[in-house]
């Protein structure tokens, strides 16, 4: 964990999936915005540079900024972190809460459900895995957010989909399931926090060049596809998923839930 020593204004953002890709750059979006961040990732030895230069840029903008290093989808972990956020807002001027939730964890498995060779098959446990990481933990994260207080109202809630909720990609069938759930459990979660003033949304970004997106088989062909035919001319950035998000977020958009909003340059829309 790392940590600044500026004091703000008591309003943080809690960034799952901190340290890379769509995660890092709504980090990054949201403290130039205003918020102190904490950042939750999953990083070995030797990606764990990505997330120091994340927090040490968030440092140069003046802001707080707490980051662990742990699996988001384990409870005992969430707990030890919400222990942490509780004890840093308490110490903070009145008012201080977990403004914004970005939910970005992109720790899935990419395999056929029925292949040639049943030993290439996605099991069980992979399957379950998926669906927890990628879709399940953020109604758990939601429960302790709100049940310990730590988000009340005027907070926001962003989820990153993708098309994969309603395509179909080679590999891609357990990822899929999970942003299918996922964009429901975003349903679910807008009608019931809609009277304690939270919002709560998907964000489905368009095809991006991101860590995770070289991880499916056939990205390739997929990054060629959205470069050549995306309207908007170019494919999509994580910085314009995160300025999208940013804006959102700190703006007046109490009105604006259990949607998907698309930040994809018309790509949906137009079949790519």
């Amino acid at each position: 964990m790392s940590s600044s020593t500026t004091s703000g204004d008591g309003h943080w953002a809690l960034v799952l999936g901190a340290s890379s890709g769509f995660g890092a750059a709504c980090s990054l979006a949201l403290a130039g915005r205003g918020l102190d961040i904490f950042g939750v990732h999953l990083d070995r030895r030797v990606t764990q540079a990505n997330a120091q230069a994340v927090v040490d840029e968030i440092k140069a903008m003046g802001r707080q900024v707490h980051f662990f290093n742990i699996n988001a989808a384990s409870p005992e972990k969430r707990t030890e972190v919400l222990d942490r956020v509780q004890d840093t807002l308490a110490k903070g001027p009145g008012g201080s809460m977990v403004k914004v939730l970005v939910h970005s964890l992109a720790f899935g498995t990419l395999r056929p459900y029925v292949p040639s060779d049943p030993k290439d098959a996605l099991t069980q446990n992979q399957m379950e895995m998926t669906l927890d990481v990628m879709a399940n933990s953020l109604v758990y994260w939601m429960q302790d957010l709100v049940h310990r207080g730590l988000m009340r109202e005027g907070g926001r809630v962003y989820a990153m989909t993708s098309a994969g909720a309603h395509r179909v990609v080679p590999s891609y069938g357990a990822v899929s399931a999970a942003k299918a759930a996922l964009e429901s459990h975003i349903r679910q979660l807008a009608l019931e926090l809609a009277p304690r003033g939270i919002t709560v949304n998907a964000i489905r970004a368009g095809i991006t060049d991101t860590p995770a997106l070289r991880k499916i088989p056939g990205h390739e062909s997929l990054i060629e596809s959205a470069s050549e035919n995306n309207p908007g001319g170019r494919m999509t950035t994580p910085q314009d998923v995160a300025e999208a998000i940013a804006t959102l977020a700190t703006g007046e958009t109490h009105w604006i839930t259990g949607g998907v909003i698309g930040v994809d340059g018309g790509e949906d829309i137009a079949g790519f």
